[in-house]
């Protein structure tokens, strides 16, 4: 571990940072506070429920969690969703964690606090001076966006110019710096190549690289792990075991999570997913794609590879069409004719493009391995069609009005006809070598050291005591939070 991650880098800015917080009214929580939010102190409990999920208000820093209720304002049961079985086709039980109820509308504003909060404690960044940059294929720059508004920091997103409308809209509505970068949801290096522009220009750019920093995958395997967890034991029945998790790899913050389920469940088998048009796991390929929020081409400084049992590679063009399907009238109506009910029909407008990305993979999965009904299946929908209206209107303008005729053949030949195609359970060999990609992107482009990149796959407590350093994190923010000296 770096010695910021645990002691204080700047005292004079860790002052600044405290002012700040307490002009603000702002208390950052802890880990444990978004992991268990029954722990949250019940005066901010009351006040969260006069607080709508998206006001730009510092209590919303504590619904950085699973478990908000839009409907009335608390902290109550986990928001998730399973996927039928007269829609999947599989005996595997298929249960997404949905994202649409974090501030922002996604999940990814946890990871942006999970990056945040460690700098903001430890000294490592001046709100008077310091701008904070998010990079991003997605909705990781959103969520950063938001946190640094509630901390009044200048928040710059950089994303790739062809992301959807509804994202750079909802950026230019929060005041972001925005860059528009080359390309695609596969032009990460061209993000990167902004990141040290913007650093050669001035040392007031701080850069939060979600594909580097840990802070990232550590909020997933505190936070997202445990939920899954806890949703399992609540839902399991009769002798049903937690048998696999799928996660679209992008920043490899999500797919952390599954670190944390192998310490419960020894034996689960963990899946990345990922757009085949850049199918750079499955056959060290490349490519352009249309699955908004996973960026490829190139493997994560933070993915732990060694933890990664099997890669499914998803056809773009079945996210785009399943999206219509599960969203237009005719889509609703021919599900309904299946014997979906009602209320689960509503349910698939929380699944956005990745989170039908990570359903086939589950479906993939369930195929591969043979699961029945004893195995359950978790997935995350990190964020739900709101995010892509847009793209359904285009798909209406290029290939016209979707018919009945149409959701029937997308459903058969999309989802129940998901096949184990572009599927591959991994070897030894085989996560060596996708780690070995990191190579050519973190030390010969990046600047990280070998001897690290070794470290992470030879080196078992590496792994180990990144995922341990939370209750350390926790002690620094309560003393952060004593300081500042906020009353509700």
């Amino acid at each position: 571990m770096q010695k910021w991650e645990w002691q204080i880098a700047n005292q004079d800015y860790l002052e600044k940072t405290v002012q700040r917080c307490k002009e603000k009214n702002i208390i950052l929580p802890t880990f444990k506070q978004l992991k268990h939010p029954d722990s949250i102190p019940n005066e901010v409990h009351s006040k969260l429920e006069n607080i709508g999920l998206q006001d730009v208000h510092p209590l919303n820093l504590f619904r950085i969690n699973w478990r908000n209720n839009p409907a009335n304002g608390k902290i109550g049961a986990i928001n998730y969703v399973e996927i039928p079985k007269e829609i999947t086709g599989v005996d595997a039980r298929i249960i997404g964690l949905v994202g649409r109820n974090f501030p922002t509308g996604a999940h990814k504003v946890g990871a942006t606090y999970g990056c945040l909060a460690p700098y903001l404690i430890t000294g490592r960044f001046n709100p008077d001076y310091h701008k904070a940059v998010w990079p991003s294929t997605g909705n990781y720059c959103r969520g950063g966006t938001f946190n640094s508004a509630l901390l009044g920091v200048h928040p710059v997103a950089i994303l790739p110019e062809e992301m959807s409308k509804e994202r750079f809209e909802w950026l230019k509505s929060f005041g972001a710096e925005i860059y528009a970068t080359y390309g695609c949801e596969s032009n990460v290096k061209e993000i990167y190549d902004k990141c040290h522009e913007l650093e050669a220009e001035s040392d007031e750019y701080v850069i939060f690289n979600q594909f580097d920093q840990f802070g990232n995958c550590i909020w997933h395997y505190e936070v997202t792990g445990f939920t899954i967890e806890d949703l399992f034991n609540q839902v399991k029945n009769g002798n049903q075991r937690l048998s696999g998790y799928v996660s679209a790899t992008g920043s490899a913050g999500t797919i952390g999570a599954g670190d944390y389920l192998r310490t419960k469940f020894p034996h689960i088998k963990v899946e990345a997913t990922e757009a085949l048009q850049c199918p750079t796991l499955l056959l060290n390929g490349f490519g352009g794609h249309r699955i908004e929020g996973i960026g490829d081409k190139h493997i994560p400084w933070i993915h732990n590879v060694r933890n990664t049992d099997a890669v499914a590679a998803i056809d773009d063009e079945d996210t785009l069409r399943i999206l219509r399907l599960f969203n237009e009238d005719s889509g609703k109506k021919y599900l309904s004719s299946l014997g979906v009910k009602s209320d689960d029909i509503q349910q698939l407008e929380n699944l956005g493009i990745s989170g039908i990305c990570n359903m086939l993979g589950a479906i993939k999965m369930a195929k591969y391995f043979e699961f029945n009904s004893n195995d359950v299946i978790f997935t995350i929908f990190t964020d739900s069609v709101d995010l892509y209206k847009s793209r359904l209107g285009e798909m209406n303008s290029e290939s016209g009005k979707y018919s009945d005729m149409q959701a029937a053949v997308d459903h058969e030949s999309l989802v129940k006809k998901q096949s184990v195609d572009y599927f591959k359970e991994l070897s030894y060999n085989d996560k060596k070598q996708i780690h070995n990609l990191k190579y050519f992107t973190w030390v010969e482009q990046q600047g990280k050291e070998v001897d690290e990149l070794n470290a992470q796959w030879y080196d078992e407590n590496y792994w180990i005591e990144r995922f341990s350093i939370v209750p350390e994190w926790d002690k620094m923010i309560e003393e952060f939070n004593k300081t500042v000296d906020v009353k509700l």
